[in-house]
């Protein structure tokens, strides 16, 4: 995987460099959860894709997405003339394409409800978002508990542990690492940053979360960032 500023030509030679060749087009790794998604999810099935990372709220940010999507925002990704964008669309995308990773469970009913808590992580939890953005770096505890986070947080552990029980015989929430996993990692760098307090069982899922290679080299990557978003 290669990491590569953006650069006003990319996009056209990028577009001209052929059908084996992914780029995923991301913003801030400390910031942008939407993008941490489908790239540790690339990363953890070992997916081979070129990084381009855009630094969100600059004068430029909004000229330097649309050069790659017309939805003006990250995360996109690029297969020759083909654009993905948004991040449950791309993941879909990945496990079509890569059949033999298993990104998805093979159980048809375990398949149908990480797709489920996917699809329920993607359109909701509005409150948890609004009240407790996602800061690796930063540490706020007990800051962000609004009663609509406090509700949030009250599903997503209702969530993780119906999974972890039913399918995820107490490793990931579907046994092997998934896209599940990858979807929900954000909201396990978002627990630690505001330091929610979780069963025990729901502390040790997080802990394997964060330890697993793909979210760690996400997270020592939003460690070396220098940008500071207040609005983030």
């Amino acid at each position: 995987m290669q990491n590569t500023e953006l650069d006003p030509v990319l996009s056209e030679t990028l577009r001209k460099a052929g059908k084996n060749s992914l780029t995923l087009v991301i913003g801030n790794k400390n910031y942008s959860s939407w993008s941490m998604r489908p790239w540790v999810a690339a990363t953890a099935f070992d997916i081979p894709f070129k990084e381009i990372r855009i630094v969100l709220d600059q004068p430029d940010t909004g000229n330097r997405i649309a050069e790659f999507s017309a939805a003006g925002r990250v995360p996109v990704l690029l297969d020759g003339e083909t654009t993905i964008w948004d991040s449950l669309a791309i993941c879909e995308y990945l496990a079509e394409q890569f059949p033999d990773r298993g990104m998805w469970p093979q159980d048809v009913a375990a398949r149908a409800v990480a797709r489920s808590i996917c699809a329920e992580m993607h359109s909701g939890f509005t409150g948890l978002r609004s009240a407790m953005g996602m800061d690796i770096r930063g540490r706020y505890p007990g800051q962000g508990r609004t009663p609509e986070a406090q509700g949030d947080i009250g599903r997503v552990c209702e969530i993780w542990e119906d999974c972890l029980a039913q399918f995820g015989h107490h490793e990931f929430l579907f046994g092997d690492f998934s896209i599940a996993d990858a979807f929900y990692a954000p909201v396990v760098m978002r627990f630690r940053s505001y330091q929610v307090s979780l069963a025990p069982a729901l502390q040790a899922y997080c802990d394997r979360v964060v330890a697993h290679p793909a979210v760690a080299r996400w997270i020592t990557a939003a460690l070396a960032e220098t940008e500071v978003l207040p609005d983030h």
